[in-house]
C-alpha cells in the first residue's frame, strides 16, 4: 500500500510541477499554430529556448525583471518573422522543415564553447545566477505550506478509510464531469434536435466548474503536497507558473472566439476559399506564428525558473513532447493543451514509478525504466489516434487541415 501511495504522490508531484506548467503554455502556442490555423511548426523548443535564454542572459547581466522578459519575447518575435517570411507563402511541409531545422540551429548554437561567456555552452546558465531576481519578488514568506491544509490527517487520526475515502470522491467528480461534459458538447451540437434541458446551458457548465474544484480538492485531501512557500522549487514559482497557464488559455479563448479567431479557422480549412474573399492569409498566418512563438517563449522562460537554461533540455524532444500533449488532449481546443500536458507527464511518471517498484532490476534496471515509460506512452498515443484522433476533447470536424 505505502508503494502505491509513494507512486500516486510521485504522480501528484509532477502534474503541478513548473516543467509541466512551462510545456503547457508552449503548448497552447502550438495549439494556435497547429490546432486552429494549421500550421506544422516543429520548431517549437526553439521559441522556448529563445525565450530562455533572453530572459537568463538579461538577468545575469542585472538587467530588471520586467525587461528581461521583454527581451525574451523579442527574440522570439524575431525569430517567427525570419521562419515565417520565406515559408509561410508556401506549403505547410516547407515550414515545418525550416522550423525544426531553425530549433536546432539554436540549440547547437547554444552549444558552442565559443559562446561559452555568454550561454554557458554545453553545460548552460545555471540557475542560481538569475534565479533570485524571480525568487526575491516572493511574498508567500518563509516556511513550508500543504496543498489542502485540512486534509486526511485531520480526520480520525489519519485512518486510511479517510484517505480512501477522498480517493473516492476525486473518482468520482471525475465521472460526474466527463458524463456533465459530454451532455455539454451534444447540446452544442448544431445539428441536434432534441429538447434542451437546465444542464444543457449555463446550469451545466456551473455543476462542471464545481465538480473540478470539489475533485481537487478531494485528491489534495487524499495526497497532500507539501513545499516550501519561496525558493526556487517551492509554491511561489509553481502559483506563477499556473497562473500564467491560465492567462495564456484565458486569451487564448477570447482569441479564437474573435472575428480573428474565425480567420484562422478558414485559413486552415481552405486557404484559397480565404483567398478568394480577398482575405490576406500570409498577414493570419503570420499573426499566429508570431503569438504561439511569444507564448512558447513564455514557456520557455517558466521552464528555466526552477532549473538551468541547457540546450539539450529544450531540444527537439520538448517539441514532440508538445504534440503528444496536443494530441491527447484534442488539438483546436481550449483545455486540450494543458488537459493533455498534465496526463502526458503524469502518465511518464506513473509508469516509470511503477516499473521501478514492482519489476526487478535484472530485467529492468532504472535508466532502462525511464524508456520504457516512454515507449509506452508512445504505444498509448498511437492507439489514440487509431481509435480517438480528435484526442479527449477534441472534434472531427476539426481535423480539416489545408497543409
Amino acid at each position: 500500500m505505502d508503494t502505491i501511495l509513494d507512486i500516486l504522490a510521485a504522480v501528484i508531484r509532477e502534474a503541478i510541477s513548473p516543467g509541466t506548467a512551462a510545456v503547457a503554455i508552449a503548448v497552447i502556442g502550438l495549439n494556435l499554430h497547429f490546432g486552429y490555423t494549421g500550421l506544422l511548426n516543429f520548431g517549437q523548443s526553439g521559441f522556448m529556448l529563445l525565450g530562455a535564454y533572453g530572459f537568463a542572459i538579461s538577468l545575469v547581466h542585472d538587467i530588471p525583471l520586467p525587461i528581461a522578459v521583454l527581451i525574451g519575447l523579442g527574440l522570439a518575435f524575431v525569430f517567427a518573422l525570419v521562419l515565417g517570411i520565406p515559408t509561410l507563402q508556401l506549403r505547410g511541409d516547407y515550414l515545418a522543415i525550416v522550423t525544426i531545422s531553425a530549433a536546432e540551429i539554436i540549440r547547437f548554437v547554444g552549444r558552442l564553447s565559443t559562446l561559452k561567456e555568454l550561454t554557458g555552452g554545453a553545460q548552460g546558465i545555471q540557475g542560481r545566477t538569475y534565479q533570485p531576481a524571480f525568487v526575491n519578488l516572493s511574498f508567500f514568506g518563509d516556511g513550508a505550506w500543504t496543498l489542502a491544509p485540512f486534509n486526511y490527517t485531520d480526520v480520525a487520526d489519519g485512518a486510511g478509510w479517510v484517505r480512501a475515502l477522498g480517493g473516492l470522491v476525486f473518482a468520482l467528480c471525475v465521472v460526474a464531469t466527463v458524463l456533465v461534459g459530454r451532455r455539454l458538447k451534444r447540446a452544442a451540437d448544431p445539428t441536434r434536435t432534441a429538447p434542451r434541458t437546465g444542464l444543457d446551458g449555463t446550469l451545466g457548465k456551473v455543476l462542471a466548474a464545481v465538480l473540478v474544484l470539489v475533485g481537487l480538492y478531494a485528491l489534495f485531501f487524499a495526497m497532500p503536497v507539501t513545499y516550501g512557500r519561496s525558493g526556487v522549487n517551492g509554491w511561489w514559482v509553481r502559483a506563477v507558473a499556473w497562473t500564467l497557464v491560465a492567462l495564456s488559455t484565458l486569451v487564448v479563448y477570447l482569441l479564437v472566439r474573435s472575428p480573428w479567431g474565425r480567420l484562422l479557422r478558414g485559413v486552415r480549412e481552405d486557404e484559397d476559399a480565404m483567398r478568394s474573399l480577398g482575405r490576406n492569409v500570409f498577414a493570419v498566418k503570420m499573426q499566429s506564428l508570431v503569438i504561439g512563438g511569444l507564448f512558447g517563449a513564455l514557456g520557455g522562460m517558466v521552464y528555466v525558473l526552477a532549473s538551468t537554461v541547457q540546450p539539450d533540455a529544450l531540444g527537439r524532444q520538448i517539441t514532440f513532447f508538445s504534440y503528444t500533449a496536443l494530441l491527447l488532449g484534442g488539438a483546436a481546443t481550449i483545455l486540450g493543451p494543458v488537459l493533455g500536458t498534465v496526463l502526458f507527464f503524469s502518465a511518464r511518471i506513473l509508469i516509470r514509478e511503477s516499473a521501478r517498484a514492482w519489476v526487478p532490476d535484472s530485467i529492468m534496471n532504472a535508466q532502462q525504466t525511464e524508456q520504457f515509460s516512454f515507449v509506452v506512452v508512445g504505444v498509448a498515443l498511437v492507439l489514440l489516434v487509431i481509435f480517438r484522433p480528435q484526442g479527449i476533447l477534441g472534434n472531427k470536424r476539426e481535423l480539416r487541415f489545408n497543409v
